[in-house]
C-alpha cells in the first residue's frame, strides 16, 4: 500500500534535526512529507538543504494540529496516511506491521503503533500509549496509561486490539476514510481533534486498532509542555466539544452537565493547590463552550451507533475512588 508519512512542523527545527533521521533511516517506500505551519524559524531551510528528497508543504498560516494537516494533506495522494508528530523517534520496519493491518482488513480505517516514552523507554507515553478509550463523560485513557499514571511495557499489551481512538502523535488513516469522515475539526485547533475523528469514524461503522508489534517512540510536549495552562484549556474545552457533537438528545446533555460539574472539582484542586492559571483555563474553556455550544451541537454524525464503544462506568470514580491505576485492572 502507497504509503505517506506527513510531518506538521511549525518552528521545530530542533525536533526535525533529532527525529527525522530515523524517519528517514526507517521508511524505506514512503513517501515523506514535512508540512510546514508557517515556521519563523529556519526549519523548513534545514530540511530543504539536508533532506531534498522530502517533499515540503508550506501552508500560509499557522492552523495548528486541525487546520494545519487539512490544509497539507490536500497535496498528498498516497491512500494511507501518517500523520506523524515531529517529536516521535520510529523503529525499524515500524511500517510494515501497520501495512499490513490495513491490507488484510478493508473495515480498518485508521490505527496507532504502540508508543512509547522517548526519555523513559521501558514506560508507556501518556498521547496513546497501546490505544485509547474514553469513558462516559468523556474523558481518555489508554492502555498503558490512565489520568497520569503510566506503565512499564512488560509486554503486557502486545495483541493487536479494536480500540476507540488512535494517537494523533502517529495516526495511520486512509485517505478515503479520512475525507468521508470530513477531516479534522479545526475548532478544536489541537488536542483531542484525533478522538473526535476517531469517534466519527465509528459513527460510521469503521474500525481503528493498536497494532503493538510496531512501536514508536515519543518526546511529548515538544510543542506544548505537559502542564502548560493553554494545554489544560484546550483538554477540557475540546472534551465537551466532544460529547456535544458525539452523543445524541438528553444522553448528550446529561453527560455534559455531570462532565462540567466533576470539571469544577478538578478546578477547585487546582486553587487548593495554588494553580491559579490552571483554574483560569478551566474557566476559559467552559465559557468558550457556552459561546460555541450551539454550533458544535448542531455538528451531529450522519449516522449515529449506540455507545458499545466505551466504558459506561466513569474512569474517574475507578481511579480517584476504586484506586485502579492500570488498564488491566479495570
Amino acid at each position: 500500500m502507497k504509503t505517506a508519512v506527513v510531518i506538521l512542523n511549525w518552528n521545530g527545527k530542533s525536533l526535525l534535526e533529532t527525529y527525522l533521521p530515523s524517519v528517514m533511516a526507517h521508511s524505506e517506500g514512503a513517501h515523506i512529507y514535512v508540512a510546514d505551519n508557517a515556521s519563523t524559524d529556519d526549519s523548513v531551510a534545514f530540511v530543504k538543504e539536508n533532506y531534498p528528497q522530502i517533499t515540503i508543504i508550506q501552508n500560509k498560516t499557522n492552523r495548528g494540529y486541525a487546520g494545519g494537516y487539512n490544509e497539507a494533506l490536500k497535496q498528498v495522494a498516497e491512500p494511507l496516511w501518517v500523520l506523524l508528530n515531529s517529536d516521535v523517534e520510529v523503529t525499524p520496519a515500524w511500517l510494515e506491521p501497520m501495512q499490513a493491518a490495513f491490507n488484510a482488513n478493508s473495515d480498518l480505517a485508521a490505527a496507532q503503533p504502540k508508543i512509547l516514552d522517548h526519555k523513559n523507554p521501558k514506560q508507556f507515553e501518556y498521547a496513546g500509549a497501546a490505544g485509547g478509550f474514553i469513558d462516559k463523560y468523556g474523558y481518555p485513557y489508554c492502555r498503558g496509561r490512565i489520568f497520569d499514571c503510566l506503565e512499564e511495557d512488560k509486554g503486557q499489551y502486545q495483541e493487536p486490539l479494536d480500540i476507540f481512538w488512535a494517537s494523533g502523535a502517529c495516526l495511520f488513516i486512509r485517505k478515503d476514510d479520512f475525507i468521508a469522515a470530513g477531516g479534522l475539526d479545526e475548532r478544536f485547533f489541537a488536542h483531542m481533534e484525533e478522538i473526535d475523528l476517531c469517534w466519527r469514524l465509528f459513527h460510521m461503522g469503521r474500525t481503528v486498532k493498536c497494532i503493538p508489534q510496531a512501536v514508536v517512540y515519543h518526546l511529548g510536549g515538544g510543542t506544548l509542555p505537559s502542564m502548560h495552562p493553554q494545554k489544560t484549556y484546550y483538554n477540557f474545552r475540546n472534551s465537551l466539544y466532544c460529547l456535544a457533537k458525539n452523543l445524541k438528545g438528553f444522553t448528550a446533555m446529561r453527560r455534559i452537565f455531570v462532565r462540567m460539574l466533576l470539571d469544577g472539582v478538578a478546578g477547585l484542586r487546582f486553587l487548593l493547590q495554588g494553580k491559579f492559571a490552571h483554574l483560569s483555563a478551566i474557566l476559559r474553556a467552559h465559557l468558550d463552550f457556552y459561546r460555541n455550544y450551539s454550533s458544535i451541537s448542531k455538528s451531529k454524525p450522519a449516522h449515529y451507533r449506540d455507545e458499545k464503544y466505551y466504558t459506561h462506568s466513569s474512569i474517574v470514580w475507578k481511579y480517584f475512588v476504586a484506586g485502579i491505576r492500570s488498564f488491566g485492572k479495570l
